[in-house]
């Protein structure tokens, strides 16, 4: 069964809800489009009998509560959305992982000298990478917490308080490693099953967008086995079953750290279709059929990396200003094979648009992290009186 909602579905997903005609809730996004639609009453029956349900979109969160109280899936849901709760309950696997909750109204107000450098700090309930800021001396630490307030209202506007919710903040310490994210659902007996794997670069280490992400048989051969050990530990602490999840961790060597659990979905914005391309997976099916890919026939010979690709609208540059996006003259600086180009409204949406490109190896696109958006956009002229 799916709920669904904004900021985006693929026309892909609606391809498989259509063929499969998997029971979908009606609302605004999906009337006319998804042909087995469901109200309110069915979808509560519907979760009684076979709980198993997937959403693209934390905004139906709200709309999930309200029809499934007392329901398991809902403590589960908020452990998830709130890191500090998340933390936690890790704390039985990373007894020595510091964090800490800060009211936002309370930020100015930190003794900046007592914090361990470097340290991350964020929304306690949040999305994609909005309030996200990693400070790394004593000194940034004014100038991060002025970007906090400015950004504030702001971003409050753009998501349901279920989505983000910047009145309380987390700071954490900065886990070291190169950062990862899967795709992943638990089955009936709390086992997780990995469906992707990718690897989140950065193009220094100031950087928290969500440019790049890539996936090759060599990331998911050599993460599989601790990243199966770690998920195999918190499925049964928290007894996680028919449940799907995106989770964002760090890998340094044998050490590997969640950074946040993003509950009943993969990975936002229909990234997690990626799959479809680098292993034909259609994550959809395998959740909804408990489907688990066989990895050493899937990765057997193929040699390809494939990627997500973001063209965000650049932080601070009013939206009303903008009268244009080049998207000809940005695929031809991204110089790798475009597999499918997805547009958006850039005057509702974070970015203009998504690319799902093919390349011998990270090498091959790696300069993509350093183009500038910025020249992709025409401006309106502004008169001089």
């Amino acid at each position: 069964m799916f709920i669904l909602d904004e900021p985006y579905i693929s026309n892909f997903l609606y391809e498989t809800l259509n063929r499969n005609n998997y029971p979908v809730f009606e609302n605004e996004m999906t009337k006319g489009k998804a042909t087995n639609l469901i109200n309110d009453e069915e979808f509560k029956r519907l979760f009684s009998k076979n709980k198993k349900l997937y959403t693209n979109s934390e905004n139906t969160i709200k709309k999930i509560t309200e029809n499934l109280e007392g329901e398991e899936i809902l403590s589960w849901i908020k452990l998830f959305k709130d890191k500090v709760e998340f933390r936690k309950v890790l704390k039985e696997i990373y007894p020595d992982f510091y964090f800490e909750e800060i009211p936002y109204s309370k930020l100015k107000e930190i003794d900046k000298t007592k914090l361990k450098y470097p340290f991350v700090i964020k929304p306690s309930v949040g999305f994609l990478s909005l309030g996200v800021y990693t400070v790394w001396r004593e000194d940034e630490f004014a100038s991060v917490i002025e970007k906090i307030q400015n950004s504030y209202k702001e971003n409050q506007k753009l998501f349901p308080i279920e989505v983000l919710n910047s009145n309380n903040f987390i700071i954490e310490e900065f886990i070291k490693g190169d950062e990862f994210a899967a795709d992943v659902y638990f089955d009936e007996s709390s086992n997780p099953v990995l469906l992707n794997l990718y690897k989140h670069p950065f193009f220094d280490k100031y950087d928290v967008s969500d440019r790049l992400y890539y996936t090759s048989s060599e990331i998911i051969n050599e993460n599989y086995d601790k990243l199966n050990n770690l998920l195999t530990k918190m499925g049964k602490l928290i007894g996680l079953k028919n449940f799907p999840v995106h989770i964002e961790l760090r890998i340094n060597n044998e050490n590997i750290i969640p950074i946040e659990v993003n509950p009943l979905r993969f990975a936002g914005w229909c990234l997690c279709d990626l799959a479809k391309y680098a292993y034909n997976i259609n994550v959809y099916e395998y959740f909804m059929e408990n489907k688990k890919p066989d990895w050493k026939e899937i990765l057997k010979d193929n040699n390809s990396t494939f990627a997500f690709v973001m063209g965000e609208v650049p932080s601070g540059l009013n939206k009303e200003e903008i009268t244009s996006f080049d998207i000809n003259a940005f695929l031809k600086d991204v110089n790798v094979e475009v597999l499918e180009t997805r547009q958006y409204d850039y005057k509702t949406k974070p970015m203009f648009c998504s690319l799902f490109v093919k390349a011998k190896n990270y090498d091959e696109m790696k300069h993509i992290l350093h183009l500038n958006m910025n020249k992709y956009i025409e401006l309106k002229e502004k008169i001089a009186f």
